[in-house]
């Protein structure tokens, strides 16, 4: 005897518009009475909504993301009478002596081990250090079927950024409990999680999303420097503690130089921009602060110093970001180093940079004046320990003996490996900087 009936969301207190985060069933599923239906977020708490009784799921009217108050429809369930349940669920054993044998026996297992047998170990000191739980299988499920376990446990699992599809329940009916997440977790940690792509140790993929049940898609392919650029970066991230100084340079008498010597050097097709005189003030940083030249050994136990300059600078091109390399920087001199990195520019957006352009680097700079910004943090170029970004320059007023007078500011951003260099160490660093480019005639010293 069976009968269908509309399950709505009971009395939850003094909840409304609750969102559902998670659908347990799908069309066609059999539930029994308690079971969770579906998993409801408010701002405060995470709660499940249990099948009122046993039966067959017909057809599901909500979606996850949906907000639902009380006595709004979930699911159509037909009923299932409770003999008809037992029945289909709990089928007869054909031995029950045997299975009442071996079940005393799995419920008692202490009383078959024999501890004057030699091969039998027992562990005397309850202080002494246990081995970690060793993590079962991946849980193959049909599809369709989720992971049982309470709203508690899925919180728990979301906050750890573990997966519940991968992680077999050891409770009740393969119920998931909360030392099937930590073990799970643990074991990641222990063993290290290698991205299929990157080949490097980090923390598990983001889960992947179907876009296409939101609205339109298309997928277009990442053109390959934006891979091999991004995996670069993703590794840096993980594996160098970045740290971001800030600071602003006045370039006002700089600027006013700069200015006459690109008009005077237009006749020859030559741009001088302010990145020339930052790449000639950065040698002699350098030069001042040997250990921004250096690179962290692979052992991790010392430096390597470095006797050549060598500065990166990176150029947007139409198929991502490149860092063409000027070898033996401090040899040039300012006009030098501007038809340098002029010619660089070209051969980066023209594709046509060889692989001994990008070798060799000691430090990188990263200029956004042609676009715009304020501060941002760049992100270390390894095996470099720093890395100096540039935005653009803007106009400021500062009080002085006439009321206010107008100045041009440069905003610097470096970002530093901290395992080799310390704060104060940075902003001595940047402070120089910020005074070669002050008065200019001090490069040359």
């Amino acid at each position: 005897m069976s009968d269908l009936f509309t399950v709505k969301l009971p009395d939850i207190g003094d909840f409304t518009d609750v969102e559902i985060i998670e659908i347990h069933v799908a069309s066609g599923d059999t539930v029994s009475a308690e079971d969770s239906l579906v998993t409801l977020e408010s701002d405060k708490a995470t709660m499940d909504v249990p099948a009122p009784e046993s039966g067959e799921v017909v057809e599901i009217v909500v979606s996850v993301g949906d907000k639902i108050s009380e006595g709004d429809a979930i699911l159509m369930l037909k009923g299932v009478s409770e003999i008809e349940t037992a029945q289909e669920s709990e089928p007869e054993p054909e031995n029950p002596e045997k299975e009442s044998a071996e079940t005393m026996a799995e419920e008692s297992p202490a009383e078959s081990v024999d501890e004057s047998d030699p091969a039998v170990t027992v562990d005397s000191d309850p202080f002494a250090p246990k081995r970690p739980p060793v993590l079962p299988p991946p849980v193959e499920r049909a599809k369709g079927t989720l992971a049982h376990a309470s709203p508690a446990v899925r919180r728990f699992a979301r906050e750890l950024g573990a997966d519940l599809s991968q992680i077999r329940g050891t409770g009740a009916k393969g119920r998931i409990i909360k030392d099937d997440v930590q073990s799970y977790v643990k074991n990641i940690l222990q063993e290290g999680f290698s991205h299929a792509r990157g080949g490097f140790i980090g923390p598990p993929p983001i889960p992947e999303v179907d876009f296409s049940q939101f609205g339109p898609i298309e997928s277009v392919r990442l053109s390959k420097i934006k891979r091999i650029t991004g995996d670069r970066l993703h590794r840096a991230w993980l594996d160098i503690p970045h740290v971001t100084h800030h600071d602003e340079a006045d370039i006002t008498e700089l600027e006013i130089f700069r200015k006459a010597i690109d008009a005077e050097e237009k006749i020859s097709g030559t741009r001088v921009t302010i990145l020339a005189f930052i790449c000639k003030a950065i040698i002699n940083a350098l030069q001042q602060y040997p250990n921004f030249n250096a690179s962290l050994s692979p052992d991790r136990q010392s430096l390597i110093m470095k006797n050549y300059f060598n500065i990166g600078v990176a150029v947007d091109t139409p198929n991502g970001l490149v860092v063409p390399v000027i070898r033996d920087i401090q040899k040039l001199g300012v006009l030098e180093i501007a038809r340098t990195l002029q010619d660089l520019g070209e051969k980066a957006r023209s594709g046509k940079l060889t692989p001994t352009d990008f070798q060799g680097g000691c430090f990188t700079i990263s200029s956004l004046g042609g676009i715009g910004g304020r501060f941002f943090t760049p992100i270390i170029n390894p095996p470099e320990v720093a890395i100096l970004g540039v935005s653009r320059n803007h106009q400021a007023a500062f009080p002085s003996d006439v009321g206010v007078e107008w100045k041009t500011m440069l905003p610097l951003s470096l970002s530093y490996d901290h395992r080799v260099i310390d704060g104060a160490e940075a902003a001595r660093f940047v402070k120089f900087v910020c005074q070669l480019l002050f008065d200019s005639r001090r490069i040359l010293l």
